[in-house]
């Protein structure tokens, strides 16, 4: 482990510990596994604001995404330019090219700490009691690939674990699909958000399914962790998605955005059907 993370990772370590001598009187053997759950939720509920700040600077993102490509059609051969006014677009907006992607690192050292919590075999010089328990028969220590067999009861627990992380890969797959369509038909022209094909397109559709492939290397607590935090990650965009109130002036600005591309297209049709 990291020295780095070693003493929040220590802290972690005890705080899980108290949840689940609390939680042992209530659901006995499977108390660690619902301290897991119930310390997962915790700190994500902890760094909500940073997700929902993520949210909204992508929202923006999305919504100047028109007026940034008339931006680069009109300035491609001006860096200089296209940089002083792409800075004063998001300027003009409240917002900033990294908006969306700097509250996303702030959350990465809360996160790395609990993945590295519950893949450590080692806690503070000690051994990490937490995987000395198990759920349904499966050591929270466990890994699929050492495991007795797919037919047993480890392996029974880690099919389940896959099919939640496929279940919760294939909701945000679809999730992401529609909020691409809805932003698509949004934007003037219906075509500018259209997804890409070829090797990013397939990356895209495939990145929410390696979660099950990480699930298979690492110990079963850290695989509870995983279904965990992407079921909170889906459940999270979806009611930030529904609950978010666009901004009054987005609708005008799309439509003054839509007059300009149109007349930047037919005075580039012009020429041509003339000849």
């Amino acid at each position: 482990m990291s020295a780095f993370f070693g003493v929040p990772v220590d802290a972690a370590y005890h705080v899980v510990s108290v949840f689940a001598r609390i939680l042992t009187p209530l659901v006995g053997g499977l108390a660690a596994a619902a301290a897991i759950v119930l310390f997962t939720m915790a700190v994500r509920l902890l760094v909500l604001p940073l997700s929902y700040r993520a949210m909204r600077g992508m929202d923006a993102q999305a919504r100047m995404a028109p007026r940034v490509q008339v931006l680069r059609k009109k300035h491609a051969g001006q860096p200089d330019r296209l940089q002083r006014e792409l800075t004063a677009l998001y300027k003009s907006e409240g917002t900033s090219m990294s908006a969306g992607c700097l509250p996303m690192l702030l959350q990465w050292p809360f996160l790395s700490v609990m993945y590295l919590l519950f893949r450590s075999p080692n806690v503070g010089g000690a051994p990490n009691s937490l995987l000395s328990h198990d759920l349904f028969g499966a050591p929270l220590g466990s890994h699929w690939l050492g495991g007795p067999g797919p037919l047993s009861p480890q392996g029974v627990v880690f099919a389940g674990l896959f099919v939640l992380l496929a279940g919760i890969g294939w909701l945000s797959a679809r999730m992401a699909r529609r909020a691409a369509a809805a932003d698509t038909a949004a934007r003037p022209g219906g075509a500018l958000g259209a997804p890409s094909g070829g090797a990013p397109g397939a990356l895209a559709r495939l990145m929410p399914y390696v979660t099950v492939v990480m699930a298979a290397f690492v110990p079963l607590a850290a695989g509870l962790y995983l279904v965990t935090t992407t079921a909170w990650t889906l459940a999270e965009r979806a009611l930030l998605r529904q609950h978010r109130v666009p901004r009054p002036e987005s609708i005008s600005i799309s439509r003054r955005t839509g007059r300009l591309i149109g007349v930047v297209g037919r005075r580039g049709a012009g020429p041509a059907a003339g000849r």
